[in-house]
């Protein structure tokens, strides 16, 4: 059975945020954020002079 043009216009999708949806977006900028501040903590390390030495 082929639904007409007409019924598929009417069908409407299921696009709902959901929590799983929400959660997966706020690890995924918290990762950003501690990569952030990973780079941002080592350029200073860097700059100040405060690295730790390589044997």
């Amino acid at each position: 059975m082929k639904l007409k043009n007409k019924e598929l216009k009417e069908i409407k999708a299921g696009a709902s945020l959901s929590a799983t949806l929400i959660n997966s977006l706020i690890k995924g900028f918290n990762s950003f954020m501690d990569i952030g501040r990973y780079l941002g903590s080592s350029i200073r390390r860097l700059i100040g002079g405060n690295a730790c030495p390589l044997k």
